[in-house]
């Protein structure tokens, strides 16, 4: 009791807000929050919730063990085998591989400073860069489940592109002398750790070894809690944008075809964007109220590379010139990918 006591006293304003993990209390305080306001609202949003976790709970559960294993096994180390060789070869497999390594967008980032640090050339960092944040084994398991196996299969040859575009354009910039010291002086830790950056070996059958074991352990219920909180509270708005949003405002904003709508969606996507997990259950609702799937698409896109915590960690990372490249190629990139699977869709009907 006097342990606790004193941890309470140390609770200042400042070390509550720091700590706290406001998804959580959303998830809490939304249910709370409608029962005051209609209670048949409160148990439709409660229902909705749990019925589309339910139905995505072993995609959830498959995502969730291959990360797990992946890291457990330390498969993490096959990076840093892609970052050698002919650079034009480099910066393919580099996007390739982006897109089916299980990296978020701030969880990348030690393994793109330790990449730079060692001088793999920025134009190859930068297409995992693009690519990585976009696409991965659990991501394309959710997003086939939400939006479809086209949306998931487009998709995942929209990060390929939006990495090779990235890595073409620092390669093309790198040829005029630019962009020869990327780093800043301090390079920022993230989310996430790297096999790679501490020389771990690889072991697929992680089993067999009682730390890998554990780690395999920790990997999956963190994961599972991290994805189950964010999914929760998508599902949560989800459900109050289909019931408050007039379906009419989406389709002004970003139905109907041509550029409008998907210029607009790769801009919004910057500031509106929480993750990818998240946006897909939000996306999913916003094509039901009439948002044009190529706009989708920019969305997912943009706000996947240059979503506010990607980008401040960016600019934490790198100097100037290369951050506001990195911004302006994800923006094209989601425009480009948006008109490119309206392309697509036009081809299919």
């Amino acid at each position: 009791m006097n342990q606790l006591v004193a941890a309470l006293q140390n609770v200042t304003p400042a070390s509550f807000k720091k700590n706290v993990d406001w998804a959580w209390v959303l998830v809490v305080a939304l249910p709370l929050g409608l029962l005051g306001i209609s209670k048949d609202q409160a148990f439709e949003t409660i229902l909705f919730t749990l019925n589309n976790f339910i139905e995505i709970l072993p995609f959830l559960a498959l995502a969730v063990g291959t990360v797990a294993y992946v890291k457990a096994s330390g498969g993490e180390t096959v990076v840093g085998r892609v970052f050698s060789g002919n650079l034009a070869a480099m910066i393919f497999l580099a996007a390739a591989f982006g897109a089916l390594s299980p990296f978020c967008s701030c969880g990348v980032i030690p393994l793109i400073a330790a990449l730079l640090a060692v001088g793999v050339p920025l134009a190859a960092v930068m297409a995992f860069w693009l690519s990585s944040p976009l696409m991965d084994p659990s991501m394309f398991l959710l997003t086939a489940s939400i939006l479809g196996s086209q949306f998931a299969i487009a998709k995942t040859v929209a990060a390929i592109g939006v990495g090779l575009l990235g890595g073409a354009s620092i390669y093309l910039v790198q040829r005029f002398g630019l962009f020869e010291d990327p780093l800043k002086t301090a390079a920022p830790s993230a989310c996430g750790t790297s096999a790679i950056t501490s020389g771990g070996n690889v072991n697929w059958k992680f089993w067999q070894d009682t730390e890998r074991r554990e780690v395999f352990t920790g990997e999956a219920v963190n994961n599972f809690i991290f994805l189950a909180k964010w999914l929760t509270l998508a599902f949560m708005l989800e459900n109050l944008m289909l019931t408050y949003v007039p379906a009419d405002l989406i389709t002004k904003l970003v139905g109907g075809e041509g550029l409008a709508p998907i210029i607009i969606s790769a801009i919004v996507a910057v500031p509106a964007y929480l993750n990818g997990f998240a946006a897909l259950p939000l996306i999913g609702g916003l094509i039901e109220q009439g948002m044009n799937p190529a706009a989708g698409m920019a969305f997912m896109i943009g706000g996947g590379i240059s979503c506010i915590p990607a980008a401040v960690a960016v600019y934490a990372l790198v100097k100037k010139p290369v951050f506001f490249s990195y911004l302006s190629i994800a923006i094209i990139g989601a425009i480009a990918s948006g008109l490119g699977y309206a392309a697509f869709l036009n081809f299919t009907v």
